[in-house]
């Protein structure tokens, strides 16, 4: 097994061993969206939780007062809990803050968020027993999935989303059963041969205090952007082709290493890279071609769009990690003083902001990919007015492969794009008797950009099926050429895909899911996207040739 904390030697094993090194977003992603990875604690991890305990342990023999240990909660901390209450008390508040509502979260999410909440044990700061960290491995490894609904939390710790978990450990609350239905918490953990968790003093607000659906969730959601950024690379690169053929644009020198190292925005030469890639054997790349000077700068400044986006989506990847190697908990266990310490690490604010702004670049991202498609759509009334002439003159008349107001769609999903784009963050209220008087509300803020991931892959696969759609008409046709003018290796492969697609005749909508799937099977065959640029000259200046943005150990984006 890896000593890193890692997934040990990939998925290939099955194994996730949470250790106490540095812990990657992307492991703990592929960990919880595949329920036959078994997840292991080091002895060294372990070691560390039991320490942590004993910290714990030496303040309530101290008898000193501690925040959640031996005293209420949030406006009510200055209140004692008698140590004859001590244990009901944590009955007490794990069921109080088990008030979570709405729709429940999928079986990925909760396994993320428990996964989170175990890796907080082991980093040292919570106080809880090492059997209960083994519970939480137990939860994960024998298939119990606790019901957790999705509202509740403020992002002042995910209170609500944490309880309905420690309510199932305890033989309460309810978990999803294999069928999709409901069970009770206490048959789940029968049904897996486990015993309900007695919780001992301090434990159920160390269960509940940490920000773990905002990180379980938000690891997930990192691997869908990443894929996002190919995605909008690949849907530019269509319509370049695309706006070649029938505009006589196409310029590639914007994409070019010697501009694109001329200005070290991060992810910015990944982008240009990308495209370069997929464009590569084709006809864009022939010089003899005669080509406008310039684009509109939807194409021609799309590497800095899109540059900066990737740019976003490290900031993500640095802000989960932080979050998933750092102690949250308050009061916070600190080993190396052996003291308990009150403080405000569980309030996510780096994670919300990363958060907030991704939106806004989806945003930006969506604004060129529909002015993108905009200009795509001269060549299809084009075509179609070829259609009614041919029909005019007696030819049956040619069906609609590209449904017609698929740009109305794009500018719908646009508009949608800019509303999520506004802060979710600033609007938390006051709460518990003005204690608690400022919140995050970073799931709230992951919520909305969940929503937009969503709208932007909708609007980018338009794009990718406006281009698909013009290029495979335009070859070997009379439309705008006389000879067959070759796509790129990697354009191509896209429109040979989804001309299958679109000679289905589908659905608008099915056609929209179907080749974003497509898209999504092709993309995960071309692992050099979303890699270093290996034709930048090596004096490329500041930052050249690094990796667009994954912390940890080094390596790039894929």
């Amino acid at each position: 097994m890896d000593g890193r904390g890692g997934l040990v030697s990939g998925v290939r094993l099955g194994t996730f061993l949470i250790g106490t090194a540095h812990i990657r977003a992307d492991d703990v992603a592929a960990a919880a969206a595949d329920p036959a990875v078994e997840v292991v604690l080091s002895a060294d991890a372990l070691d560390l939780v039991g320490l942590s305990r004993e910290v714990v342990q030496a303040a309530i023999d101290s008898g000193h007062r501690v925040y959640g240990l031996n005293t209420l909660l949030g406006s009510g901390r200055d209140t004692a809990v008698e140590q004859e209450s001590i244990l009901d008390f944590q009955l007490q508040v794990v069921r109080y803050h088990h008030s979570g509502v709405g729709a429940l979260l999928d079986r990925d999410q909760v396994r993320a968020l428990i996964l989170a909440r175990l890796i907080g044990f082991t980093r040292g700061g919570s106080g809880v027993r090492p059997e209960t960290a083994r519970f939480y491995s137990d939860l994960l490894n024998r298939g119990v999935v606790p019901a957790v609904p999705r509202d509740g939390s403020v992002g002042s710790s995910d209170l609500t989303q944490l309880a309905a978990v420690a309510a199932v450990a305890i033989g309460e609350g309810q978990a999803l059963a294999p069928d999709g239905g409901l069970l009770d918490g206490a048959a789940a953990l029968a049904a897996a041969g486990l015993d309900p968790l007695v919780l001992a003093p301090g434990e159920a607000l160390a269960l509940v205090s940490a920000n773990s659906y905002s990180i379980g969730a938000g690891v997930l959601e990192l691997r869908r952007i990443r894929w996002l950024a190919d995605l909008a690379d690949t849907a530019l690169a269509l319509s370049l082709e695309a706006t070649a053929r029938y505009d006589g644009g196409g310029n590639l020198s914007p994409f070019s290493p010697a501009v694109q190292s001329a200005k070290a925005v991060d992810g910015q030469r990944v982008s240009a890279a990308n495209v370069r890639r997929l464009v590569r054997g084709g006809w864009l790349e022939d010089p003899r071609r005669q080509v406008s000077v310039q684009d509109a700068l939807s194409f021609r400044a799309a590497p800095q769009t899109h540059g900066a986006f990737r740019a976003q989506v490290a900031a993500l990847a640095v802000a989960l990690e932080v979050e998933l190697n750092g102690r949250g908990d308050n009061p916070l266990t600190d080993v190396a003083s052996g003291r308990m310490v009150s403080g405000g690490n569980f309030q996510p604010m780096q994670l919300a902001l990363a958060f907030e702004a991704l939106r806004l670049g989806l945003a930006h991202v969506g604004i060129s990919s529909e002015r993108r498609i905009a200009k795509l759509y001269p060549p299809q009334r084009l075509i179609r007015q070829l259609n009614l002439d041919a029909a005019r003159a007696g030819t049956p008349l040619a069906s609609e492969d590209l449904p017609g107001l698929l740009w109305y769609s794009a500018a719908g999903l646009l508009a949608e794009l800019k509303f999520l784009a506004a802060p979710a963050t600033l609007g938390a209220p006051t709460l518990s008797a003005d204690v608690e008087d400022h919140s995050t509300l970073a799931p709230l803020a992951l919520q909305q950009l969940q929503r937009s991931v969503e709208a932007a892959a909708k609007l980018l696969t338009i794009e990718a099926l406006t281009a698909s759609y013009l290029l495979a008409e335009a070859q070997g046709t009379d439309l705008r050429e006389t000879e067959i003018r070759e796509l790129g290796a990697g354009t191509g492969a896209v429109v040979a895909r989804l001309s299958e697609l679109l000679a289905g005749q589908l659905p608008a909508a099915v056609l929209v899911d179907s080749a974003r799937t497509a898209l999504g099977d092709l993309l995960a065959g071309l692992p050099e996207l979303g890699t270093p640029d290996p034709d930048a000259p090596d004096d490329a200046g500041p930052g050249a040739g690094v990796p667009d943005g994954r912390p940890g150990d080094g390596g790039g984006e894929s």
